[in-house]
Formats: structure tokens, C-alpha cells, sequence
């Protein structure tokens, strides 16, 4: 009875953290984390991870190159809380020590099939310029006790920013029972065309590569 009368609906994201554009920035690396709503629960794979450290390469457009995987399974009873990707990128300053060059985030995309992200990322600034010229000084920027706030939003409006950078990640998205939940996010002007019967198949086989 309960696979005929789901009470949950399943989300896996399957797909990569590709790379990075820092022009002023190299040797650096990505920590990543998933940050959702109280109805969800992860049920398989990882919520967080950190990449390999990654340069500059001649035949790469200069561009920074991870090709890191990401891989876990949500279940829900709703779609408030959607998850979103939080990234946070670091390197090290003239210094040696290792400093945040970024902060971005985004939603996990709505609809099954591939998709890409570019994230626009950035920094937060010190409010005074002794602050500046300190945190310069000591070599410790201003970062957040917590990368997850920048998914939520909550009190940015009096953090000062400064945009620097964009991460790229590619998604797989495999949904599983939310439209015997009565949630259809498919594409509203093809729900009778036979593509849309094929895309809705990867729906009710979770773990298919269609």
C-alpha cells in the first residue's frame, strides 16, 4: 500500500562542481554543503565535502578545474525548504594563510533532466577602513562562523559584499513520486506529448540514466 500511496516524494542530485573563474585568484579550493527546510531529510550520499586544490592551466582558458562529484538523495513531504548548494571558495593570501575568496548559492533546479549553474560569488568587506586595513594587516579577511547563511538571506541586507568570481555545477535531477503528490514539474505546455511521458519515466525510475 505504501508504494501505491506514497507519502514522500524523493530528490536526487546527481552532477558535478566543474570550476571556478577567479581571475586575480589561483591554488584554490571549494567547500560545498546542502542547506534545506525542515521537511526534508537526506537519505543517501553526502551533504558536504571539499575539493581537491586546483591551479591555473595554460590549456583551460585559465579557468580553475575541479570536476568534483556531487551525489545524495532528499526525501520531503512538501517543497517548502527546496534545498539550495552553498559554495565557498578559499585560497592563500600573499601570506601563506588560507583566506575566503568567495561565497555563492543556489537552488537545486526544480526540474528533473540536466542543467547548469553559473554562481555568482562574493566576499563580504569590512565596514571601516581600519577595519580594512587590520584585517589586510593580520591576514584575516572578514567570513562568515557559517557558509549556510548565504542560502538564507537573514540579516545580509547590513553585511557590506563585495563580487568577485563564478563557480559552474552541472546537475542531474531525478525526482520520484512528486506527481502522485499532485506536484508537476514538468513543462505545463507538453504534459500530453510523448516527450513529456518520457521525461516523466525518469520520475518513477529513480536510479534510471534516461
Amino acid at each position: 500500500m505504501a508504494a501505491i500511496n506514497p507519502s514522500v516524494f524523493l530528490l536526487t542530485v546527481n552532477g558535478q562542481i566543474e570550476g571556478a573563474n577567479f581571475p586575480e585568484y589561483d591554488n584554490l579550493y571549494c567547500k560545498y554543503c546542502f542547506v534545506y527546510g525542515h521537511d526534508w531529510a537526506p537519505t543517501s550520499g553526502l551533504e558536504e565535502g571539499i575539493t581537491q586544490i586546483t591551479c591555473k592551466g595554460s590549456q583551460s582558458s585559465h579557468k580553475l578545474i575541479w570536476n568534483f562529484p556531487l551525489e545524495t538523495t532528499f526525501k520531503s513531504t512538501n517543497p517548502t525548504g527546496w534545498p539550495q548548494l552553498v559554495v565557498s571558495v578559499y585560497g592563500p593570501d600573499v601570506f601563506g594563510n588560507d583566506v575566503v575568496r568567495g561565497y555563492g548559492a543556489t537552488h537545486i533546479p526544480f526540474t528533473p533532466g540536466q542543467h547548469t549553474r553559473t554562481i555568482p560569488m562574493f566576499v563580504p568587506e569590512p565596514t571601516w577602513r581600519l577595519q580594512k586595513f587590520t584585517s589586510w594587516l593580520m591576514g584575516r579577511r572578514p567570513e562568515y562562523t557559517d557558509p549556510k547563511v548565504v542560502a538564507q538571506g537573514e540579516g545580509r541586507e547590513v553585511t557590506r559584499v563585495r563580487s568577485q568570481g563564478f563557480v559552474t555545477v552541472s546537475f542531474h535531477i531525478i525526482t520520484k513520486d512528486m506527481r502522485t503528490l499532485g506536484y508537476d514539474t514538468g513543462p505545463p505546455n507538453t504534459a500530453n506529448t510523448p516527450s513529456a511521458t518520457s521525461s516523466w519515466s525518469t520520475e518513477e525510475q529513480p536510479y534510471s540514466t534516461q
